[in-house]
């Protein structure tokens, strides 16, 4: 789905294809009875008028009741036109919109949402690498799709439409075709030659017109998208800081910034609006022009020499003003392909982007260096990391982390220290295979399950229970094991509300506070157990007593865990009885990450590994390669 045919054909040759397919087919039956009935409106309107035009002729014994049934028939023949037809054919297709639309937003979440985090990966694209991120993803899944495929089903019916008519139409003004003075070589299809010449002439100059407005169109349709998407994103953003926002009184500030951004969808806005009002004004001269002159004027020279009767003559200007408007389906619909154009265009950047971040190190190393090597140990020696080296984007850059050797055993808990800015978080992220650029090995415990909890907790629109489960599903676990796990947690006043997403009309990420969100998050971890738990400022919002829960907690139900954690104290927190959590220190300074033991008391065997030289390292990972062999 990286290009416009390909993402336009991708429903159709999905494992949904019989549903798309049979939709396609009743569109397609409905448009071809459409085209065919226009052909019986133009010739009950020829009668009509012959009806009407007759209507005190000696030899018409019956003129109203001809009258009165001729009018009826068009009148019927309208309504089953464009009340049924249109209406049953604008039901299925709506149902293909719908179906169409669902079945492209699962695929692009899926691809999103997917193990390699490349909703993640796609946010930081480098205008570097000639892929840059995709602006407001939210409003490429949610309007783009949706405006692109309801433009891609109008359009494909236009098509439909014109060719179904061609033939039914052309095949009528051929069989009613007579000789036209000065064309009498062409012999009785001179008229019928005439009126097709007229609109092969008159439409395609004006598509011609129609297309280089529509260019203006569709760049203008893609700079609003954008200053749209860009100001909802903020608006989006602002509401969830507002607290930030009132504490520090920057609401000038943020109206600076959103009048900003309203002034960029105002000023294209206005210039779309010029370019639409002309573009209506060209389409109206051009219905004018082609419906009430260039279709009456082919027949006209054979009627004025009497070679085609008042019925005739309007029967086949009436052919040919059905013929015209089917024929300008792009004129008229022009401003919904510059639309469509737009939404596509912003839809296969999209699909890009997520297919260009598939293999994450390849689309890093672009615009900087990415050489990260993952692998798996046997889970008794821990999680090492070897050689590792932190950078930002580009070439040359000098990297601002380095750590030679370090490693985690089972059960060590290690604190990380250093300056703010010093890249404590950087280090994490790159465990975890979330950080961009630089180089280094990082070998896991093979088969141990890992955590990683931030400072910010956000939580999704889903029930309690869900929320513990994460990332699992609820099915996983029971209510009760659920409700130990917030009740060891220190949120017990909330098992009852576990099936509720809201309380009190408030979302869960509305109702906890800061510090519930991270007893939350303890709760997670008491209810999987991981073997390896990344923590990141995850007790930023606990006072001094919480803290102390929160680890206890975590010591109490996770007794092989290995911890690594960041936190703003100085000094890692002991138990209530003073006992140390941690075993050990990972210091960074000077760009340079060193590890060594915290407290005096530990076994001395465990303390002499923690401070084993790099051969020592080596040698551990030689032994545990040849285990994992084994």
């Amino acid at each position: 789905m990286r290009t416009f045919w390909g993402l336009m054909r991708a429903y159709w040759f999905s494992d949904r294809w019989k549903e798309a397919w049979t939709l396609t087919i009743v569109i397609a039956a409905l448009t071809t009875l459409l085209s065919k009935a226009g052909v019986w409106l133009a010739l009950m309107i020829g009668e009509l008028t012959y009806s009407i035009n007759y209507y005190h002729d000696a030899a018409n014994t019956a003129p109203l009741r001809t009258l009165l049934t001729d009018a009826g028939l068009v009148v019927v023949l309208f309504v089953l036109k464009d009340a049924g037809l249109v209406g049953a054919r604008s039901l299925v297709s709506k149902t293909l919109h719908r179906k169409w639309r669902g079945w492209l937003n699962s695929q692009f979440n899926q691809a999103l949402l997917d193990g390699n985090h490349s909703h993640f990966h796609a946010q930081h694209g480098s205008a570097g690498s000639g892929d840059p991120a995709p602006d407001n993803i939210d409003q490429r899944i949610q309007e783009s799709i949706k405006g692109m495929t309801g433009g891609a089903i109008g359009l494909a019916m236009g098509v439909l439409g014109v060719a179904t008519s061609l033939y039914f139409i052309g095949e009528n003004l051929i069989e009613t075709s007579v000789e036209v003075a000065g064309l009498e070589f062409l012999g009785s299809y001179g008229s019928a030659v005439l009126a097709l010449l007229a609109i092969a002439t008159y439409v395609p100059f004006n598509t011609w017109i129609a297309v280089r407005l529509g260019r203006v169109l569709e760049r203008l349709n893609v700079r609003l998208q954008q200053a749209e998407g860009s100001y909802r994103g903020e608006l989006t953003t602002f509401l969830r800081r507002s607290f930030h926002v009132a504490a520090s009184g920057a609401e000038d500030v943020q109206k600076t910034v959103n009048n900003r951004l309203y002034g960029d969808i105002d000023r294209t806005w206005a210039r779309l609006n010029i370019v639409n009002v002309s573009y209506d004004a060209f389409e109206a001269v051009h219905n004018f022009m082609g419906f009430r002159i260039v279709a009456y004027a082919p027949g006209l020279v054979s009627f004025i020499h009497n070679k085609l009767d008042l019925k005739g003559y309007v029967t086949g200007a009436e052919m040919i003003n059905q013929l015209i408007g089917q024929c300008s389906w792009l004129i008229r619909v022009m401003p919904d392909i510059a639309t469509l154009r737009a939404n596509s265009q912003r839809v296969t950047e999209l699909a890009n982007a997520i297919e260009n971040v598939q293999q994450p190190q390849e689309f890093y190393s672009q615009t900087g260096r990415s050489d990260f090597h993952y692998a798996s140990q046997n889970p008794v020696f821990g999680l090492t990391i070897q050689k590792l080296e932190l950078a930002h984007q580009g070439e040359d850059a000098t990297p601002f982390l380095s750590a030679a050797n370090l490693r985690f055993r089972r059960g060590e808990w290690t604190f990380l220290k250093g300056e703010s800015g010093c890249g404590k978080t950087s280090l994490i992220k790159a465990i975890n295979g979330l950080w961009p650029y630089g180089r280094g090995t990082i070998v896991f415990p093979d088969g141990v399950k890992s955590f990683y909890a931030a400072q910010e907790v956000k939580l999704q629109q889903v029930s309690l229970k869900q929320l513990v489960c994460l990332p699992g599903s609820e099915q996983d676990y029971g209510d009760a094991q659920v409700a130990s796990a917030l009740h060891k947690a220190g949120l017990g006043d909330f098992i009852e509300h576990m099936a509720d997403e809201s309380r009190e009309g408030k979302i869960w990420d509305q109702m906890l506070s800061g510090g519930q969100k991270q007893k939350l998050v303890v709760a997670r971890i008491v209810l999987q157990q991981p073997g390896l738990l990344f923590l990141d400022e995850a007790t930023g919002a606990l006072d001094p007593d919480g803290k102390i829960a929160f680890h206890q907690a975590i010591k109490d139900n996770c007794p092989d865990v290995t911890v690594i954690s960041i936190m703003h104290e100085a000094i890692a927190p002991r138990s209530a009885t003073g006992e140390e959590f941690y075993h050990s220190v990972v210091a960074i300074a000077d760009g340079v990450a060193t590890k060594k033991p915290l407290a005096p008391n530990l076994p001395r065997e465990l303390t002499t590994i923690l401070t084993q030289p790099r051969p020592v390292e080596d040698k551990w990972l030689r032994f545990s390669r040849r285990l994992k062999q084994k």
